[in-house]
């Protein structure tokens, strides 16, 4: 309760004219470049303000006052909420820029063995089909009909077949993505069974991906195969396999919680896992455009050779964003 409103106002008033001042500073964008006890005392005064508010509110007869006061706190909180937005969009592109990519790179033991995985499934999936042609029915049973055929055949037909109308290509877009999004969940979450789960799906994709490959070179179509699958599969093979990735990150704290509880480790490690299946997601969104806009086009429309450079530059740009060549771009004023 305010005694002597005279005094009161003799003694706060060096504070409502400093707290102006920050304002209009903060109003020319000059803010940015606040230390950190500038932001304090911002803070600070925008409180001090807030409260002078409430006090001077108790008497009537203050009208300008209240007005001015009432307006130093709007524009501050106005200020103080607007610099929140900023920074949670700032936040956002940190992590898209640098958060991602460091995470990927700190766990990349994990990746390294879903590769290996996935590597070794490749090469099981083309030398049954190699060795046993019918393997393929097996491996890949929702294909099977396609695959029974021959792979001239098949070329043959993709190269004359016009791509289905825009609307189609979108629905395929939006397949492709929950469908890719799908199994890369599995692959993250089946680590909960110890990676058993994980490593099982990984080695499955691996086997198919190298069934189809085998399927097409030996037959005489490796330009064909890699002109279909490289511009889509160079990223959206990295994001099945940062999945895997995430999948075993969460296998090694059942396994190996470092003499804590699993709980403990789980929570400890959850973050990055999260970071990972972001990025993931992310990653397949660009592989489900490609895959329905860009990958059904054969030669006649598109020529072979582009269509793999298409496919080298994006990979070259996703090597480059994974080892951080993009981090400056996120980095602070």
């Amino acid at each position: 309760m305010i005694i002597d409103l005279a005094r009161f106002i003799e003694k706060e008033k060096p504070f409502w004219a400093e707290f102006d001042q920050l304002l209009d500073a903060h109003s020319r964008g000059a803010a940015s470049a606040w230390p950190l006890a500038a932001v304090k005392r911002f803070h600070f005064l925008y409180e001090k303000v807030s409260s002078d508010l409430v006090k001077i509110s108790t008497f009537s007869g203050e009208r300008e006052l209240r007005s001015h006061l009432g307006s130093l706190v709007a524009r501050g909180y106005a200020a103080i909420h607007a610099r929140q937005r900023r920074t949670r969009r700032i936040g956002l592109l940190d992590w898209f820029l640098r958060g991602f990519p460091a995470t990927f790179r700190r766990t990349i033991a994990a990746f390294h063995v879903a590769a290996f995985i996935t590597i070794a499934g490749c090469v099981f999936g083309g030398i049954a089909v190699l060795v046993e042609p019918d393997a393929k029915e097996a491996i890949i049973p929702g294909m099977a009909r396609e695959l029974l055929g021959s792979p001239s055949e098949r070329v043959k037909d993709d190269e004359q077949r016009t791509p289905s109308g825009r609307e189609r290509r979108t629905a395929g877009a939006a397949w492709y993505m929950t469908h890719n999004t799908r199994v890369s969940i599995f692959a993250v979450s089946l680590g909960m069974t110890f990676g058993i789960g994980t490593v099982a799906l990984l080695f499955y994709n691996g086997a198919m991906l190298g069934a189809i490959v085998v399927d097409y070179v030996a037959d005489g179509h490796g330009l064909f195969v890699t002109g279909w699958l490289l511009p889509h599969g160079v990223v959206e093979i990295p994001a099945i396999l940062i999945a895997g990735q995430a999948g075993l990150l969460l296998a090694v704290c059942l396994i190996r919680p470092g003499g804590r509880s699993r709980k403990e480790k789980l929570r400890e490690r959850l973050p990055d896992v999260v970071s990972l299946v972001c990025g993931v997601a992310l990653m397949l969104v660009w592989a489900g455009i490609v895959e329905s806009f860009f990958s059904p086009y054969h030669a006649g429309v598109l020529p072979y050779w582009f269509k793999i450079a298409f496919g080298l530059a994006e990979g070259a740009v996703l090597v480059t964003y994974l080892s951080g060549g993009f981090a400056r771009l996120g980095a602070r004023p």
